[in-house]
């Protein structure tokens, strides 16, 4: 890795005061940004240079910084996430841009993700699937069998372990040419179907989750496949194949 150094670029952000304004993209110049440093640390640097121009900094949503949370969710350069594989916005660092480079930021584009004010989105869409069918009851009558001493293949559990990598950041939505949630969903239904756990409540789980994935007015899957190279987790268009099984089978049922 080459030792860090300060570059000077163009920043070009989507600016909103709230849902219902009519946001514009404005221009930023900001000197001195260190490669070291990460992008929304440059946002950082940005948004204090704002402050002393007592103008309003940019909102933008951030909490652990770590690649976990995936709140850090950013539209740049035309990819979610940056131009990098396998990262969050929060992973991505100013080593990957050049000295004079101009930058696009943007929030997530989807009617299902509506803008709270500028770079920040409300994700809530996700959250309301995830309730209607992404979890697995607890039978609490005493007789409850301790889950590590249920045999699962290895196979299944190792896929299941893969599925349950899914962050729900959306970049798989904002990748999407349709803005389809089918990846996320795929990911939650698929960590439990291949688990004996989520076996009981398979059906309703399935049929439940994509319903509210539809009522919440994600696009269609048409299977291009841009949503498993964005996603910062690598989840496999393979989830989404079983979780169409699962659905067909509840259907059946």
């Amino acid at each position: 890795m080459s030792a860090a150094k300060n570059i000077n670029i163009t920043l070009k952000i989507w600016r909103q005061k709230d849902s219902k304004a009519k946001g514009n993209i404005e221009t930023y110049t900001l000197k001195e940004v260190s490669t070291a440093s990460s992008f929304l640390e440059m946002l950082d640097q940005l948004n204090e240079q704002l402050i002393n121009e007592r103008k309003e900094p940019i909102a933008f949503d951030h909490d652990c910084r770590e690649g976990i949370c995936g709140m850090c969710s950013l539209y740049i350069n035309g990819r979610a996430h940056g131009p990098d594989t396998g990262i969050t916005t929060c992973q991505l660092h100013m080593r990957m841009f050049n000295d004079g480079d101009t930058i696009f930021v943007e929030p997530w584009r989807s009617a299902a993700f509506p803008v709270i004010k500028d770079l920040v989105v409300d994700r809530g869409a996700f959250d309301r699937i995830q309730q209607a069918g992404g979890f697995v009851s607890v039978n609490t009558s005493g007789n409850t069998i301790e889950a590590n001493t249920i045999p699962i293949k290895k196979e299944d559990a190792d896929m299941s372990f893969m599925a349950a990598a899914c962050i729900g950041c959306g970049a798989c939505v904002a990748s999407c040419k349709n803005g389809s949630a089918m990846l996320f969903v795929a990911a939650k239904v698929s960590q439990y179907a291949l688990l004996p756990q989520g076996k009981i409540e398979a059906t309703n789980r399935v049929l439940n989750m994509v319903r509210q994935m539809d009522e919440e007015g994600f696009g269609n899957c048409t299977n291009t496949g841009a949503c498993e190279v964005e996603c910062p987790k690598g989840i496999s268009l393979e989830n989404i194949a079983r979780m169409n099984r699962e659905y067909l089978k509840a259907n059946i049922k």
